[in-house]
C-alpha cells in the first residue's frame, strides 16, 4: 500500500466513513502492523491542529468585534494613534497573533513531514520535540483563553474561581454524577456544566482516593430531576480488540474521541484499570468509556506519558462497589444502576445525542 493510498485510507477511518467490514479489517491491520497504529494517531493530531487554527482565526475576529464593542459603548478606551505611532502600536497589539500563525504553520510542516517519513525508521528524539511544539501551541491557547476570559470580566461578570477540571457522567437522575476524586482533590466548591452551558452548584458525596473515583450530587434549584438513563453500566471488562468511544470536556465544547480496548488491564498490569488505544487530554479524566452497545464499561483517567494513543480507564465493576458503599453508608438514597442500554443497535451518531446530555464538564477550586 502506497503512501498516499495508505493516508486516505486512514482518513476516511478517522472521520468514520468506512463501511463496517472495512473498518474491521482496518483496525485487524493497525494491531498488526504498529507503524500503521502509529500513523493514525499521529494523523488525528495533524488534523486536531489544523482544525485547532481554524478555531483560532475564528477567536481573533471574535477578540477584535468584543474589542471594538467595548471601545463604541466607552467601556474601554482605545487611543487613536497616527503615523508611525500607530504602526508601532499595531505591531505591539498583534505580534502574539502574529507568533502564534508562525508556530501553527511551522508544526503543519513538522506534522506533514513525520507522516511521509512514517514508512522509515524514526528516532525517539523526533516524536519528543513534535510533543514540546505540541505544548507550546497549548500555552499559547490558554494564553488567548485568558486573554478573552479578561476582557468578558471587564463587562459583567466575577474572575473565574475554577481551578481545575475534568468530565464526569450521571449515574441517576436524581442528579448524581461520577468522576475522578483527582479532579476534585482538596476542592471547596464544585460546579458541573451540561452541553448546553448550563452551570450547576454540586457537592461531594464520596470519594475514593486509592481507586481515584468519586461520586458529586448535583445541588441546585434550577436543576430538573432526569426519569431515566439511556446506557448501562456493565459489570465486566469487555472483550480485547472491541471498539470503543467516550465523551468528554478536554475543552469548554464536549469532544468525542473513539478507540478499542487494547488490554483488559492497565499499566504494569493494574487490574483496577484497563488500557485503552484512543487519544485523551487533560480535561478527558472522569469521562465515561462505552462500548459498541452503549454500556458503560469504565471511567478514563490517565493516559501513558511516553506513548501517544495509550490511556487507562477504571473499570466500570468498581462503579458498583462505590455505589454500594454509598447505600451502605445511608438510610434514604438507594442508587440504583441500570443494567440496561436503550442504545443498543442505534447508529453512533445517535448514541451521541442521547448521551451527552448526560455528561458533564466538572470543575473545582
Amino acid at each position: 500500500m502506497d503512501d498516499i493510498k495508505i493516508i486516505d485510507t486512514v482518513e476516511r477511518y478517522i472521520r468514520g466513513e468506512m463501511k463496517p467490514d472495512e473498518r474491521l479489517q482496518f483496525e485487524q491491520l493497525r494491531k498488526a502492523n504498529a507503524e500503521v497504529d502509529q500513523l493514525v494517531v499521529e494523523h488525528t493530531l495533524f488534523l486536531q491542529q489544523l482544525n485547532h487554527f481554524g478555531e483560532r482565526k475564528s477567536f481573533r475576529s471574535s477578540l477584535n468585534e468584543i474589542h471594538t464593542d467595548l471601545t463604541e459603548q466607552g467601556k474601554i478606551d482605545s487611543m487613536k494613534l497616527k503615523g508611525k505611532a500607530k504602526v508601532v502600536y499595531l505591531w505591539r497589539r498583534y505580534k502574539r497573533v502574529t507568533a502564534i500563525a508562525a508556530s501553527i504553520a511551522g508544526i503543519t510542516a513538522l506534522t506533514i513531514s513525520a507522516l511521509v517519513w512514517i514508512v522509515a525508521p524514526r528516532s525517539n528524539s523526533k516524536t519528543e520535540a513534535l510533543g514540546r511544539e505540541l505544548d507550546m501551541v497549548k500555552q499559547q491557547q490558554q494564553a488567548q483563553n485568558t486573554e478573552m476570559r479578561n476582557i468578558k470580566n471587564q463587562i459583567n461578570s466575577k474572575p473565574i474561581a475554577f481551578k481545575s477540571g475534568g468530565t464526569g457522567f450521571m449515574i441517576d437522575g436524581r442528579g448524581f454524577i461520577i468522576t475522578n476524586a483527582h479532579i476534585i482533590q482538596n476542592s471547596r466548591n464544585i460546579a458541573v456544566v451540561d452541553v448546553k452551558g448550563n452551570q450547576y452548584n454540586a457537592t461531594i458525596v464520596q470519594k475514593d482516593n486509592n481507586r481515584d473515583i468519586a461520586i458529586i450530587k448535583i445541588d441546585d434549584k434550577n436543576f430538573t430531576r432526569i426519569t431515566t438513563l439511556p446506557y448501562s453500566i456493565s459489570k465486566t471488562v469487555s472483550e480485547v480488540a472491541e471498539p470503543i468511544f467516550t465523551l468528554g470536556f478536554p475543552r469548554n465544547d464536549i469532544v468525542y474521541s473513539e478507540g478499542y480496548l487494547s488490554a483488559r488491564t492497565g499499566f504494569n498490569g493494574d487490574s483496577l484499570t484497563c488500557q485503552l488505544g484512543i487519544a485523551a487530554n487533560r480535561g478527558n479524566s472522569g469521562g465515561p468509556v462505552f462500548n459498541h452497545n452503549g454500556e458503560v464499561i469504565g471511567i478514563l483517567s490517565t493516559k501513558e506519558t511516553e506513548s501517544e494513543g495509550v490511556a487507562f480507564a477504571i473499570q466500570s465493576k468498581y462503579i458498583y462497589d462505590a455505589v454500594k458503599s454509598l447505600n451502605k453508608n445511608s438510610d434514604t438514597l438507594n442508587l440504583t444502576l441500570s443494567s440496561r442500554s436503550s442504545l443498543k443497535g442505534m447508529s453512533k451518531q445517535q448514541q451521541v445525542r442521547s448521551i451527552e446530555k448526560f455528561v458533564f464538564m466538572v470543575k473545582g477550586d
